[in-house]
């Protein structure tokens, strides 16, 4: 199968470079850059230095593929992607432009209209652990967020369970500053985010609206930045909507995620392991999920941990293609990760 990548110098489209140039059943095709167009590939992501030949290429120049991987700023794929669809094979857009079923979300929380909100019905969600079967045949597939993506998970089966109050969710996400792209500005200058503890979106982040899409519940979602290249670590408060212990947030989980490849469930009694952490993750495809209950508080604590390039991008955009294409799902992505990092 023949990949294209548009979009190709920033971190989400060199990891997914990295991937797929060591995927069996993937030739890499054309990637795209306008700014670094006629560059090796290498001159972008240095640490793909003698893995291909490959040449940026401009957008103008980009040919059809089996499937192309779109990994734009928000707002642009909603330009490019209709032509992408009309010249045939796969498209799964990386940005934020096709991830909401209603137009509506658009204005509200990207700050502009959808050109063509009849995509957004034609739109899989690539996340397997939900939607894998529509996946299968889908021709359009948008990669959810990294906040979203770990929140959703560690969020979804408690709201299926019926165990807490749907319409009162309390969300604390931190990312790592590879979340902010290759172009963060300022804010991603080591002099600004070294040291950094920073409530960068308080209320209001674009995610919710993802998170609330994909769980039906009524979800405050607060966003910080921290000293870390890569990882996400979402803390979910649900009050409990009656008395839950640890034993039934086992069998709750262990029955959403238990024959998921890229789940793991964490909850030790001791070590410094013993809930998920974003850190033993980097590189992998992994999402770790734990839990706690606070009885005083009647609340219930679920945590989610990932690499937000992996997990939360790159990663699982390849998920999502060996699901399409019928490869094992696991192909590819069998890093394990590295300890101590």
């Amino acid at each position: 199968m023949k990949a294209s990548v548009v979009g190709g110098s920033g971190y989400v489209g060199g990891e997914l470079l990295r991937l797929l140039l060591g995927h069996p059943d993937v030739e890499v095709g054309q990637v795209t850059s306008d700014s670094m167009a006629g560059k090796s590939i290498a001159r972008a992501h240095p640490n793909l230095r003698g893995a291909s030949d490959r040449r940026f290429v401009p957008r103008s120049a980009l040919e059809p593929a089996d499937v192309t991987f779109v990994a734009v700023p928000h707002g642009e794929a909603m330009e490019e992607v209709p032509a992408l669809l009309a010249a045939g094979g796969i498209v799964i857009d990386l940005s934020a432009d096709h991830r909401l079923r209603n137009a509506a979300g658009y204005p509200e929380y990207y700050h502009r209209d959808h050109p063509h909100p009849e995509l957004l019905a034609r739109s899989v969600l690539g996340l397997p652990e939900l939607h894998r079967e529509a996946l299968r045949t889908a021709d359009l597939i948008a990669v959810p967020g990294c906040i979203a993506t770990a929140s959703i998970l560690a969020l979804r089966p408690l709201v299926t369970a019926g165990l807490i109050d749907s319409q009162r969710v309390v969300i604390d996400a931190k990312s790592g500053s590879s979340a902010s792209g290759r172009d963060a500005g300022p804010a991603g200058q080591h002099a600004e985010r070294s040291g950094v503890m920073r409530a960068y979106a308080p209320a209001g982040h674009r995610h919710t609206a993802e998170i609330e899409q994909e769980t039906g519940a009524r979800v405050a979602l607060s966003c910080h930045a921290v000293e870390a290249v890569r990882g996400v670590l979402a803390t979910v408060h649900g009050f409990a909507s009656r008395p839950v212990d640890e034993k039934e947030l086992w069998r709750t989980y262990r029955a959403a995620y238990g024959g998921e490849p890229f789940v793991r469930i964490v909850h030790e009694a001791d070590g410094i392991h013993r809930e998920p952490e974003p850190k033993i993750l980097a590189g992998t495809n992994f999402c770790e999920l734990g839990f706690a209950v606070d009885p005083h508080a009647g609340r219930i604590v679920a945590l989610a941990a990932l690499d937000n390039l992996m997990k939360g991008a790159a990663g699982n955009a390849v998920q999502c293609l060996n699901v399409r294409a019928g490869f094992p799902e696991t192909r590819g992505l069998e890093f394990p990760g590295l300890h101590p990092i």
